[in-house]
């Protein structure tokens, strides 16, 4: 049996409730978008130097320290060793990386620079200056958000000894590698 068409006090009462699957209401629909949005403004600003996002993220880690295990690569990038590797033999066979046996455990490699993979840093220090024009964000806007989201990531992550928003201290308005001119390094 059909139900009684609501009244219009149910009516009122029913448009006042939020519905909690609402795809706008949705965290991890927003951060989707926001990922492929911004991580899609690095596209044309990375693609000059060759590089795709996940290798700017590794040549990153890299400039930051060197060498580097794939499997401590894979940790400070949040990606899986399998996915890494192939994107570690492009950056090789590009000539910005090479791989070599861990002085420390010769089971592992290692991953170092080369010359021309020390001298692409000079042109990636651009990067964040562009991404942030780009994204047309007030540099104090994206270093809270940075924050915030470097928190979030803390607090649900499993406790893997990771640092993350290690490029921005969350308590100081020092920003991120990401943050604009004053966060380029």
């Amino acid at each position: 049996m059909d139900a009684a068409p609501a009244t219009g006090v149910a009516q009122a009462r029913e448009a006042d409730e939020i519905d909690p699957l609402a795809l706008d209401r949705q965290l991890c629909f927003a951060l989707a978008v926001a990922s492929r949005l911004v991580i899609g403004t690095y596209k044309p600003i990375l693609e000059p130097m060759g590089l795709t996002h996940p290798q700017y993220l590794v040549m990153l880690a890299l400039w930051e320290q060197e060498p580097l295990a794939l499997s401590e690569i894979a940790a400070l990038v949040r990606l899986e060793p399998a996915t890494l590797s192939p994107l570690v033999k492009r950056l090789e066979a590009a000539g910005l990386v090479t791989r070599e046996r861990s002085p420390h455990d010769e089971r592992q490699l290692a991953l170092r620079l080369t010359a021309a993979g020390r001298r692409l840093r000079e042109q990636a220090e651009r990067v964040p200056e562009q991404v942030v024009a780009s994204l047309g964000v007030e540099v104090d806007d994206l270093v809270r958000l940075h924050a915030e989201l470097s928190t979030l990531i803390q607090r649900i992550s499993p406790s893997d000894g990771v640092r993350v928003g290690a490029g921005a201290d969350v308590g100081s308005k020092r920003p991120g590698p990401d943050a604009g001119p004053k966060g380029a390094r």
